[in-house]
């Protein structure tokens, strides 16, 4: 079992005058304590599960090129990009970048979207979930075109949301064939069967129904042809291991019991004001409890 992260609050002492030291502290103690990702929200405003809009949030990409100036090792992800925030050769270029200047460590998290106050507020357009699943089909295939081959398969894409007429990636990302990918949410109709065609990676939440979601998947695998145990299963839920040791004892125990569903990496949400302090908890006494799991 693997441990990664994820920036999910930012309300932190210091205001965002100390924003970047405390980032690039988490960061750097996340990266020697062993966790394998560091994973950003992918939003302009925070959301309402965090304190709402007047909270602060930091933009995603921007703060996972600080991640990677203060790191060696870890993987980069948003989790997950919306895809109605950028089109998907600017995506791809942004995914690209980050592996290249991390030295092939980004990961693409891509997802649909769910925060349509946040949208229309901002101005960004908010197509429909039926047509917001068909825009997230159509961006990746078109981010593995442009990763395609030693600089992207130059041939025009021409879909039903998106066109290109030359999609060219120079420089082309380190990580081959491509960069991971990614796809969160746990969709039974959807979401999962994206994942057996085109994911490395699934997202889920550690709810009752995980091992049915499972299921799910395997048998979306079965009929896309697609070997379900290729495809790295994880699931993110918040973490509060500050206080007595049984909290850190209780997340270790409650992994330990999800490798046992076949899940492979846990991605712990960082919130409350210390999350230099979680971080090292977890890092002292929940990676190594996990780490044969």
């Amino acid at each position: 079992m693997k441990v990664g992260l994820e920036f999910g609050e930012f309300a932190w002492e210091g205001g965002p005058a100390r924003m970047g030291e405390t980032v690039a502290g988490i960061a750097r103690t996340a990266d020697d304590a062993g966790f394998s990702l560091i994973g950003v929200g992918d939003h302009l405003w925070q959301g309402p599960h965090a304190g709402g809009p007047e909270q602060p949030v930091l933009e995603c990409f921007t703060t996972l090129g600080v991640i990677a100036a203060h790191t060696r090792r870890v993987l980069l992800a948003p989790i997950v990009a919306g895809v109605h925030f950028r089109e998907p050769a600017v995506l791809a270029k942004m995914v690209t970048t980050l592996d290249v200047l991390s030295g092939g460590r980004a990961m693409l998290g891509i997802g649909a979207g769910w925060y349509e106050d946040e949208a229309v507020g901002m101005g960004v357009a908010y197509p429909s979930m039926a047509e917001r699943f068909e825009r997230v089909e159509e961006a990746i295939r078109i981010c593995l075109r442009l990763w395609h081959g030693e600089r992207g398969d130059e041939r025009p894409f021409e879909g039903a949301h998106y066109r290109l007429e030359r999609p060219l990636n120079v420089p082309q990302s380190l990580t081959r064939p491509h960069p991971p990918i990614l796809i969160g949410g746990g969709g039974e109709l959807k979401t999962l069967r994206l994942v057996a065609r085109y994911a490395d990676a699934c997202n889920l939440f550690p709810s009752p129904d995980l091992a049915d979601k499972l299921d799910v998947l395997r048998r979306h695998c079965d009929t896309e042809g697609r070997d379900y145990d290729a495809i790295e299963k994880t699931v993110i839920l918040p973490v509060d291991v500050i206080g007595d040791g049984a909290k850190a004892d209780e997340l270790a125990a409650l992994l330990r019991q999800l490798s046992g569903l076949g899940i492979r990496t846990a991605i712990g949400i960082l919130s409350g004001p210390e999350p230099l302090r979680q971080v090292e908890i977890i890092g002292e006494k929940v990676i190594p409890a996990v780490a044969d799991a």
